[in-house]
């Protein structure tokens, strides 16, 4: 099937992102009691938990998980994992809010990190735009800058894991993903699952530029 023969699907209206784009989250505590006590109480207010519930599983007193909750005494450690078990979450995750470091990378313009990535055929140049390693999210994101010019190879057979995201920018190509060819012109927008082989099968206008937005779960 052609790109002149497909047409891409067009986007219908879909209901509300499930994340609030503008949403702001809690500031992060910088005391570390504080901290704890409101991870424990959001943790026992998502399990439907009362006070008295989280007092009768874990053996403290009800007097004792008000005085945790609201930050007034430093639990032990012994104390943090019974509270861990009896909510059914990691220990670490008492500690996320107080003063955890947020990664966030600059590149200046021409300063992007020119990368060879597995697969990779000749003149198919990608610059990596930024990179962040294990985070909170659990999600690994690769934003590539990628630039086709005469001297390129043309090929279906990326496939890797994850989701990827295309936005063309300067020339024109048809781009395979799977069985179905797309016709990719200044604007235009690709989003799909990268598991099936996808790649340029044509390249009608070079030199050609488009941004490649690659995520998927980080290792273990």
């Amino acid at each position: 099937m052609t790109a002149a023969a497909m047409k891409p699907e067009k986007l219908k209206p879909q209901a509300s992102p499930m994340q609030d784009p503008h949403r702001v989250s809690e500031a992060r505590e910088k005391v570390l009691e504080v901290a704890i006590g409101r991870a424990v109480r959001n943790f026992r207010r998502q399990k439907g938990m009362t006070v008295a519930d989280l007092s009768s599983q874990t053996g403290l007193s009800i007097g004792m998980v008000s005085k945790i909750e609201n930050g007034i005494t430093s639990p032990s450690l012994t104390t943090l994992q019974t509270l861990a078990h009896a909510l059914s979450v990691p220990l670490t995750s008492f500690f996320r809010r107080f003063e955890e470091r947020r990664e966030v990378m600059h590149v200046k313009s021409g300063e992007a990190v020119v990368k060879e990535r597995a697969g990779t055929r000749a003149g198919h140049q990608y610059h990596l735009l930024g990179h962040i390693g294990a985070n909170a999210s659990g999600v690994i994101v690769e934003p590539y800058l990628i630039t086709l010019s005469e001297s390129s190879d043309v090929f279906p057979t990326f496939q890797h894991d994850g989701i990827e995201m295309l936005y063309m920018l300067e020339g024109e190509v048809e781009y395979r993903h799977g069985d179905q060819v797309f016709l990719m012109q200044p604007g235009d927008s690709l989003f799909f699952d990268a598991d099936a082989p996808h790649g340029p099968e044509k390249l009608n206008k070079l030199p050609s530029r488009f941004l490649s937005v690659i995520s998927y779960p980080q290792a273990d």
